[in-house]
């Protein structure tokens, strides 16, 4: 046998071997997340190469992997090997300067053709700003937010890809198979060019604060208002967790209160600090709000009281300062908690309205085309706002896709509307208790005001020309007037 034929060969036979090792997806992050997210993909037969400068990390996955469905290295240059081209390279990173850096390390192993899916948490126009950097190389970037937290990544989470739709073409069976299935189909779904993905997760974290706000002023109020026990707590939010209110946030919390702390024995909820924390998703929220000009109080209200909740000691210095003596409820307590079960919902639903709203907003500013019912669609499962309501919500987008506010969908107004009473009731009970509620105070503000034909703005308007000269309209003329107001003739 000739040199040359032996080469050949040998050459067929590296390549068969090397074609055997290389795999359909990489993973650039190792932690929590990431290590959870490469062994669900391994469980649905997906073949993972993860990377993280962390030995440790890769450790973890190595022993965790099954045999051959996932590979961890150190290495960056063997990392890239291990991909099969056009490589596919998701990224479970911190939002932020992480994110870059990590892009940076791959520039230089990259080719045309290749793709970047930023899974985690960063900022809509930073994903812009990326992929626009990427495209003169040919590399495409996907935006997709991924929620579910650590146990979503591993059994499935709720995914919202955004992007080039012919990179998330490339990569759709692989979300698909990973992701939470509702009635058989996948909370995964393509939603829109660009970061329409990232701006979607951002939306949804900006709920979730909302959502929180509302069952922890719940709390408070059961707690300090009520005097409610850890134990009749959790029963309170485990039956509040069948019917109308039935979602992950109300399972988790029942759970909560049922945990014993593992060092004194009380209830761990007792043990921990009163004071949150926040890594930026629901303030990016409230700011990108404010720029659309579309009003989301429970959800601005909400990251105020993580705010306030950080101002530890000078609250303690107020509670003295500010002494007002202690209100027992006057009332009967079981129709309290009825109300308060209602007034909750009512504050859900108009939390999700809020959100949603931006989200028709934002589409429209930044041409992303979504379709809200399914973005309420991916949300049913997997994902920390999970919630029985969702299939209302996507219902009234299904019916009425060009819905401007959840509000005036007729079913859900059909719904929140004989519980409004409730609401307002639990507003004016907790002001006379001296507890702050203000997620269900602006939530309530919300509803009277979006519900109002007339708001007193000419009052702004007029004041406004008084002291600047912005002019103002008028209700029986077209145009912009303005007043000398101070003028003898005006007077």
């Amino acid at each position: 046998m000739s040199r040359c034929s032996i080469d050949s060969t040998e050459r067929k036979v590296m390549t068969r071997k090397h074609s055997q090792l290389q795999y359909e997806i990489g993973m650039v992050g190792l932690g929590v997340m990431g290590r959870n997210f490469v062994l669900n993909l391994a469980d649905h037969g997906i073949s993972v190469a993860g990377y993280d400068v962390d030995p440790t990390a890769v450790a973890a996955l190595r022993q965790e992997a099954k045999q051959g469905a996932a590979r961890g290295t150190v290495d960056i240059r063997e990392f890239i090997a291990m991909l099969r081209r056009p490589r596919a390279i998701m990224l479970l990173v911190p939002a932020g300067p992480p994110v870059d850096s990590v892009i940076n390390d791959l520039h230089a192993h990259l080719q045309p053709g290749d793709l970047i899916i930023d899974a985690g948490n960063s900022h809509f126009t930073d994903t812009d700003v990326r992929a626009r950097n990427l495209a003169p190389r040919g590399i495409q970037l996907l935006g997709v937010g991924v929620s579910g937290g650590e146990e979503g990544a591993r059994r499935g989470p709720s995914i919202m890809p955004g992007g080039p739709k012919d990179a998330y073409e490339r990569v759709r069976p692989i979300f698909e198979a990973a992701a939470a299935q509702i009635n058989g189909k996948p909370c995964s779904a393509y939603l829109g060019p660009g970061s329409a993905g990232h701006f979607v997760k951002m939306v949804h974290n900006g709920i979730e604060y909302g959502l929180m706000q509302l069952i922890a002023e719940t709390y408070d109020l059961m707690k300090r208002g009520l005097g409610l026990s850890d134990d009749e707590l959790r029963e309170c939010y485990a039956e509040w967790n069948h019917g109308e209110l039935e979602g992950y946030l109300l399972e988790i919390t029942s759970k909560i209160f049922a945990t014993k702390d593992g060092k004194t024995g009380p209830r761990l909820i007792d043990e921990i600090r009163a004071v949150a924390r926040q890594l930026g998703t629901g303030m990016w929220t409230s700011q990108s709000a404010m720029e659309l000009q579309v009003p989301v109080p429970t959800i601005d209200a909400a990251v105020a009281m993580r705010n306030m909740s950080a101002l530890e000691s000078e609250r303690t210095a107020a509670s003295a300062a500010l002494r007002r003596p202690t209100v027992p409820f006057p009332g009967d307590r079981g129709a309290f908690l009825a109300q308060l079960a209602h007034a909750l919902f009512v504050g859900t639903t108009i939390t999700y309205a809020q959100g949603l709203a931006l989200l028709a907003a934002a589409s429209k500013r930044y041409a992303y085309d979504l379709d809200l019912s399914v973005v309420a669609g991916i949300w049913r499962g997997g994902c920390i706002i999970r919630a029985a309501v969702l299939e209302d919500i996507c219902g009234a987008y299904t019916s009425q896709p060009r819905l401007p506010n959840l509000l005036l969908d007729p079913k859900l107004a059909a719904k929140i509307m004989p519980h409004q009473e409730d609401l307002r009731a639990i507003v004016g009970a907790a002001a006379q208790l001296g507890l702050p509620a203000p997620a269900f105070m602006t939530s309530l503000s919300y509803m009277d005001s979006y519900r109002s034909s007339w708001l007193p703005a000419n009052l702004i308007q007029a004041q406004r020309d008084y002291f600047g000269s912005h002019a103002y309209e008028r209700v029986d003329a077209k145009g912009t007037f303005h007043t000398e107001w101070e003028s003898p003739r005006a007077l």
